[in-house]
């Protein structure tokens, strides 16, 4: 693996850099350029590389994430679209599984297809279940269509036929005549982007890919070609959703897989610190500038899935997005960061988010233009924020613009002092991240007690103990870097690529040849996605079988011995399945029948041993003499509304072994630590801010 390496992470209102050269580490935030975010990832790469005194021609590795594609779904500013289908099936993507996400709501909302319906263009041809061709493709009427393409300046194409996941061979030929006859198109077909059973969901992610993938394609062009001006020479990797590392060739094929590719470098990030410090039960709360992202991790990995809703109309309502049928890091995703807007809705409540001030203009007291009261605004009346320190001071804040904003938009409604309205803008912020977290815990059959929260991102220091509380958590951990800790993510993030296949399989007449040929067939697809940046590192394998009983509407996935699978086999999957079914919902069903879906495949470089904690490598605290706070600041408690003069330390000024009692503010350039009453902090042996609770 090179020895310099950069990774940029773009979020919605900080552009995030981290650095690592010859064993030291560099990080940088500077705010997002939305318009054209590759100018503020060449202003921080020019910043980082002058700060750690590192020539361009020395990075020998370029790790890159990106919000672009989730924004260009949100947003619906993709590419014009067309869909060729299947004759009689043009309209799978309005009818979807004909579900309601709320059965009582009679005004029920959907997302719109992001292909209308006059470019739903149906073919004639069918395929069935088991790859036979029923109906040839008619040729002629694929030919037909390119006219039609031409007048109404379509950019990008998807192809979805039904059964293409067991045979091709239709949507091969298509991809082929459009190749043919229009070179310039974007052709995106379901059968390599997600060829896996059921229409709507293999539909919806072709259509999406095909949506963002000009988008992307021209984007990452932009970017690679001013990386390349700058004089950084080195491969660029792109971080995706299932949290590992692919090329720019993949990533522009398939972009829909970097929809989550930020967040899941932060879930990536805590996994590495909670290997590092053997937490096996950790919950990881990463805190932006426009939304807060929660992840639980077992046994060091982040929980997976294989499938994702993007653009939901109903705030936080499953079933109310758009699906994609794609490897993520499964976490809870909601609009509660810094920048984060607040406002009295319409039955006299403090509301925020989910809509943010993001970088241009950002919050109030930016001083950039923005005029409505963000969460950002709110902490600094609390007193969390030094004004002057803000950044590093690199941003610093305007109180009176924050308060002028909190006053007109929320106290003045309510009634209310400024200082209570902020009070309440960031109460609220923190009650709606617990819930989410409460929410989430309960949908995936698990609790909190036990477990550590690592706290990161500009804002997750800040509101970690009071989430903590919330949530019954006693024990945080706040690694150093944490205000880029998604950055830092991609760096520990292997080289990986999972790949996933519909297989239908029932126990009971289980074809192993088959399995075994399509599973050897993955992971060679996989193995060499993964070669083109492994830079000769070892590689392991990991399969799994989507599987659940016969009649059942939802799988349950169940690992797969990484080699060829015998009769034996069989014995032992039903075994696995019987206990993981159990583990969710208490006993297995004695003597029905279990059927395989789909398997999925990831190859992936193995991780570097870690090294173990040097606790003198800042020097220990002498004596366990106490550490001298900078300052002290008038900070509100957003417990009690109480207001007291907390001492505030420089992160930098802490040694291993150093320990202060809250309440107490530990700031740093990115980010700052409340340790609110009764929690206590210690620097611990890999310079982690340790905190923890005093028994009630």
């Amino acid at each position: 693996m090179p020895s310099s390496r950069l990774a940029v992470d773009i979020g919605g209102t900080f552009t995030d850099l981290a650095l690592e050269h010859l064993g030291k580490r560099t990080t940088l935030k500077v705010l997002t350029t939305p318009a054209a975010p590759e100018e503020g990832v060449m202003t921080g790469v020019r910043a980082i590389l002058a700060m750690a005194g590192v020539a361009p021609e020395a990075v020998g590795l370029v790790i890159h994430g990106t919000t672009l594609a989730t924004n260009a779904l949100i947003e619906r500013k993709g590419a014009r679209t067309a869909l060729i289908t299947t004759a009689g099936f043009r309209d799978v993507l309005t009818m979807r599984n004909e579900s309601r996400y709320d059965q009582y709501d009679l005004n029920l909302l959907l997302p719109e297809p992001l292909v209308p319906r006059h470019l739903r263009l149906p073919v004639p041809e069918r395929i069935d279940h088991a790859g036979a061709v029923l109906a040839p493709l008619d040729e002629e009427a694929v030919h037909a269509l390119i006219p039609l393409l031409a007048r109404e300046n379509v950019e990008s194409v998807a192809v979805g036929f039904l059964h293409s996941f067991v045979n091709p061979a239709h949507e091969a030929r298509v991809g082929e005549i459009l190749a043919a006859a229009r070179p310039d198109l974007f052709v995106s077909l379901s059968s390599e982007v997600s060829p896996e059973m059921r229409e709507w969901e293999r539909f919806s992610t072709t259509t999406a890919n095909a949506y963002v993938r000009p988008l992307m394609a021209r984007y990452l062009g932009r970017l690679e070609e001013g990386l390349r001006t700058l004089g950084l020479s080195a491969p660029i990797f792109l971080m995706l959703s299932g949290g590992g590392l692919t090329t720019v060739e993949t990533a522009c094929r398939f972009p829909i897989r970097l929809v989550e590719s930020g967040p899941a470098g932060g879930a990536i990030f805590s996994a590495h610190i909670a290997r590092e410090s053997a937490l096996d039960r950790v919950l990881s709360f990463d805190m932006g500038g426009t939304t807060a992202k929660i992840c639980l991790i077992d046994d060091f990995r982040p929980q997976a899935a294989k499938s994702f809703e993007v653009a939901r109309v109903g705030r936080f309502r499953k079933g109310s997005g758009l699906p994609l049928s794609i490897p993520v890091i499964e976490m809870v995703e909601i609009g509660a960061g810094g920048g984060s807007l607040a406002h009295v809705d319409a039955m006299g409540r403090i509301a925020v988010g989910p809509e943010s001030a993001g970088a241009d203009p950002g919050p109030a007291s930016y001083g950039r233009g923005g005029t409505s009261p963000a969460v950002t605004d709110a902490n600094l009346l609390l007193g969390r924020y030094d004004p002057a320190r803000f950044a590093g001071g690199k941003l610093p804040l305007d109180s009176a613009a924050a308060a002028a904003a909190l006053s007109r938009a929320v106290a003045a409604p309510l009634g209310l002092a400024t200082e209570m309205a902020a009070l309440g803008v960031v109460e609220m912020v923190d009650e709606n991240m617990a819930n989410a977290a409460r929410v989430h815990a309960i949908e995936s059959g698990k609790t909190y007690e036990g477990r550590t929260l690592i706290a990161f991102g500009g804002g997750g220091p800040v509101h970690a103990c009071r989430i903590a509380e919330k949530l019954g958590i006693r024990s945080i951990l706040v690694p150093s870097g944490a205000g880029v800790g998604s950055a830092i993510g991609f760096l520990r993030a292997p080289v990986a690529y999972e790949l996933v296949r519909s297989l239908y399989q029932r126990l009971s007449a289980f074809d192993t040849n088959a399995v075994n040929h399509l599973l050897a067939a993955m992971t060679e697809e996989a193995e060499a996605v993964v070669a083109a940046g492994s830079f000769g590192a070892r590689l392991s394998e990991t399969r799994t079988a989507f599987m659940r009983y016969v009649g059942q509407g939802h799988e349950i996935p169940v690992p797969v011995p990484p080699r060829a699978l015998g009769p034996d086999d069989v014995a032992g999957l039903r075994a696995a399945y019987d206990a993981a079914y159990a583990r969710f919902y208490d006993r297995p069903v004695p003597g029905s029948d279990i059927e395989v879906l789909s398997f999925s495949v990831i190859v992936s470089t193995v991780p570097e041993p870690l090294a173990p904690p040097d606790a003198h490598a800042r020097g220990a605290a002498p004596n366990g003499a106490a550490v001298p706070p900078d300052f002290l600041q008038s900070v509100r408690d957003s417990a009690t509304g109480e207001i007291a003069e907390w001492p505030v330390f420089a992160r930098t000024a802490l040694h291993p072994g150093s320990r202060i009692a809250g309440p107490a503010i530990i700031a740093e350039d990115e980010t700052s630590t409340l340790v609110g009453p009764g929690w206590s902090v210690a620097l611990n042996g890999f310079g982690y801010l340790a905190l923890s609770q005093e028994a009630q």
